[in-house]
């Protein structure tokens, strides 16, 4: 009988200890384990990486459901489920069946600090623009300035709960069940070596944070596409002022949320369609 609860060894083959004290009393979908593409690491970098899977991979979509019983799994698998989410315009599987991840130590995420790299990122992104091309009028009222980590929420929904409703209602995006090695969703991102904020940030930092707004909104990690991040909020902010706060983390986090919104887009409008909502989500160019 307690066979039957061990994690199958394709599983087991995720972790370097072989899964030890690991079970999953639930049956797995047909899938498959997952590797990276070595080029994505570069030639010099690429020598040093082993061929060891990242995760593991359903062959067909899931539906909410399904997520939702692996995610009540999680603290005795230590497999973190992720819907990963296909671009269908291009119909080829990026980026998971190409492999364009770079797996990277879950431990690179503590060398970061989630108020630190909001500061970094907004002093870049503050000596980088000038008057002459970006209206500062659309940070009001923070413009150049900024103003730090807002305070924690306060919850209106249980956390799991909040994760398992936000699966169900993404069953239309036809994601397939990706089952990461990782402590939770923040880590899973690294871990799993997404690339999809490449072109601002790497995704340690992202990570970082990440369980930053874990521990101060209730925020699970849900659906991961190509470039796109779906979040379930259980602490969401639920006044103008707060979520004018949380708004600027966002921009910070993700600056194509803001600045190639729907025009006219300000942090402010921004901030009106976060104030209550249970799911946050972001895209990069």
């Amino acid at each position: 009988m307690m066979d039957d609860l061990l994690l199958p060894a394709e599983l087991a083959r995720l972790f370097p200890d072989g899964g030890t004290g690991r079970s999953l009393a639930v049956p797995l979908p047909d899938g498959r384990l997952m590797t990276a593409d070595r080029s994505m690491r570069g030639e010099e970098k690429a020598e040093g990486l082993s061929h060891a899977p990242v995760f593991w991979m359903s062959d067909r979509p899931v539906d909410g459901e399904t997520w939702a019983v692996f995610h009540a799994e999680h603290p005795r698998s230590g497999l973190w489920p992720l819907l990963l989410l296909h671009d269908l315009s291009r119909g080829d599987g990026r980026p998971w069946e190409q492999g364009e991840l770079t797996p990277t130590p879950v431990s690179e995420i503590d060398e970061h600090d989630a108020a630190g790299f909001m500061a970094e990122a907004w002093a870049e992104w503050a000596e980088d623009d000038d008057e002459d091309h970006y209206d500062f009028e659309d940070l009001e009222p923070f413009r150049r300035d900024c103003p730090g980590l807002a305070p924690p929420g306060e919850p209106t929904a249980d956390p799991a709960e909040a994760a398992d409703r936000y699966a169900e209602l993404l069953d239309d995006q036809r994601g397939h069940l990706g089952l990461v090695p990782a402590a939770c969703g923040a880590d899973a991102l690294t871990a799993i070596g997404w690339t999809g904020p490449c072109n601002h940030s790497g995704t340690p930092p992202l990570s970082a944070m990440l369980r930053s707004w874990e521990s101060r909104f209730g925020v699970r990690v849900v659906a991961v596409g190509f470039d796109t991040l779906h979040l379930s909020v259980a602490a969401p902010p639920r006044t103008v002022e707060h979520a004018l706060h949380v708004a600027a983390e966002h921009f910070a986090f993700c600056p194509d949320n803001i600045q190639q919104g729907c025009s006219p887009y300000t942090l402010r409008s921004y901030a009106e369609e976060l104030s209550g909502i249970n799911t946050w989500t972001f895209w990069w160019d």
